[in-house]
C-alpha cells in the first residue's frame, strides 16, 4: 500500500527531498545552561541526516542509509528510528488512505460501514502499523543486536540491485559486524500479526490468518525495498530530466 501511495505522489508533485534538522533532549538541556554542547561525530551527523529523508518531501524513510560500513545504532536509536517512523504525521495519512480503500472494498465486513466502520478500519491499520514498527525497529533489533536499517547499494547493475533490495528483508547486518538471517523482520512480522488477533474481528483471527499476515507483511517489506533502492535515481530522473537530455546529446553529438 505504502508503494500505491508513493507511485501516487510521484503522478502530483515534483517537490524535492524535505529535510530537517534533529536535536537530541540532552542538548536541549545542555543549552538551557548555558553550557556548549560536545560535538557530533560525523557518523551521528551522517544518522541524523538519513533519519530526516523523505519520498518527495512527504513519506519518511528514515531507515534508509548509504553509508557501507555504518557504526551500529544503540538501543535507543533504534527506539527513536521507530517513534519517529510510525508517529510521522504522513504515516497517519497514509493511514487513513489505507482505512478508506478497506472500506470501499470491504474489506473486514463486520466492521460495517459509514463513520463507525470507517473508525474501526483505521484503528486496525494504525495498530498494525505502530506494533510492526515497534518489533521490527526496536524491539528484536535490540534483543538480537540486528540493523533495522535498510542498506542501500547504490551502484552496480540493476539486476545485483534488484536482488540486493529483494534480499534485504531477509538478510541484514549485525551490530557487531558481519551479515545475518534477518530473524528481526521475521520474528517482527509474526509478533505483529499474533498481535492483531486482539482487535481483527473473529472471523479473522486464528493461526493461519496470522501466518498468512506475517508472510504478506514480509512481500510487502521485500517490494519495500525497490523503493528503498531505486527512489535517488527516480527522484534525479524527476528532478532534473532536462539536464539528463541535454547531457544525452553533448554525448551523442561527440
Amino acid at each position: 500500500m505504502r508503494i500505491g501511495v508513493m507511485l501516487l505522489l510521484c503522478l502530483l508533485s515534483k517537490q524535492g527531498l524535505g529535510q530537517q534538522q534533529l536535536s537530541t533532549a540532552s542538548a536541549n538541556s545542555q543549552a538551557q545552561q548555558g553550557e556548549p554542547a560536545p560535538p557530533k561525530s560525523q557518523a551521528e551527523k551522517q544518522t541524523e541526516t538519513e533519519q530526516s529523508q523523505r519520498v518527495l518531501g512527504v513519506l519518511p524513510e528514515f531507515g534508509v542509509t548509504n553509508q557501507k560500513n555504518p557504526r551500529p545504532l544503540s538501543s535507543k536509536e533504534k527506539f527513536h528510528l521507530f517513534y519517529k517512523s510510525a508517529f510521522d504525521p504522513a504515516e497517519f495519512a497514509v493511514t487513513g488512505l489505507e482505512a478508506g480503500i478497506s472500506q470501499a472494498q470491504d474489506s473486514f465486513p463486520s466492521y460495517g460501514q459509514g463513520a463507525s466502520g470507517y473508525g474501526k478500519r483505521y484503528s486496525a491499520a494504525l495498530a498494525d502499523q505502530v506494533s510492526s514498527g515497534f518489533f521490527t525497529n526496536y524491539f528484536f533489533p535490540s534483543l538480537l543486536h540486528e540493523d533495522p536499517r535498510y542498506f542501500r547499494l547504490g551502484e552496480g547493475s540493476f539486476k545485483r540491485r534488484v536482488r540486493h533490495a529483494l534480499m534485504q528483508e531477509f538478510i541484514t547486518h549485525k551490530d557487531s559486524g558481519g551479515r545475518t538471517f534477518a530473524w528481526s523482520n521475521a520474528l517482527g512480522a509474526v509478533a505483529a500479526g499474533s498481535i492483531s488477533n486482539a482487535y481483527y474481528p473473529c472471523e479473522n483471527r486464528g493461526f493461519g490468518l496470522t501466518m498468512s499476515r506475517a508472510g504478506i507483511s514480509l512481500l510487502y517489506g521485500s517490494l519495500g525495498g525497490l523503493e528503498d533502492e531505486f527512489w535517488p535515481d527516480i527522484y534525479r530522473k524527476i528532478r532534473h530530466p532536462r539536464k539528463q537530455s541535454s547531457a544525452a546529446d553533448d554525448q551523442t553529438k561527440k
